[in-house]
């Protein structure tokens, strides 16, 4: 029996990719096996738990409920894009200094879910972290720890701009 692939072209952390993927694969499945990048996890594949969280055109989505194919011609953006030429983002640093990770199979998803909120909402309060993260689940730390971390940051960088 032959696989049927489709060629895709999708710019991926600012890398410019050309791949043949079947018109099936999940397009955390194609960052992971395709790509190489196993930041994001693959937990509970309908889209409910968060881990597989990238950032698809500038939008948060569900690596899960993304078809690789629906990527091409676009650009994403996984947790191995957050840092700099090697170096931690301010969120992953926040995220060690607050012991806002304990086993880490979130902390992918969450963390794209607190850049996103970074980005978009400046000046968002607890209340607002606490809604922008929610539909990104975690066992282990009660959210408590990752709300403190993103509102420091949020807090650091809106001292740089004063």
């Amino acid at each position: 029996m032959t696989t049927i692939k489709k060629s895709i072209q999708v710019t991926v952390n600012g890398e410019r990719l050309n791949r043949e993927v079947e018109p099936r694969t999940h397009l955390v499945d194609f960052l992971r096996e395709n790509v190489g990048l196993k930041g994001s996890h693959l937990g509970c594949e309908h889209g409910v738990c968060g881990a597989c969280t990238v950032r698809l055109n500038g939008q948060i989505v569900r690596g899960c409920l993304v078809l690789a194919v629906q990527a091409d011609g676009g650009s994403v953006d996984t947790v191995e894009g957050l840092s700099r030429q090697g170096v931690l983002a301010d969120l992953q640093k926040a995220f060690l200094k607050h012991n806002a990770l304990q086993c880490g199979f979130c902390t992918p998803g969450m963390l794209m879910a607190a850049a996103d909120v970074v980005q978009h909402n400046p000046r968002a309060n607890r209340q607002q972290v606490r809604e922008a993260i929610s539909s990104n689940y975690c066992r282990c730390t009660g959210y408590h720890a990752i709300v403190d971390a993103i509102c420091s940051v949020l807090a650091k960088r809106a001292q740089e701009v004063a």
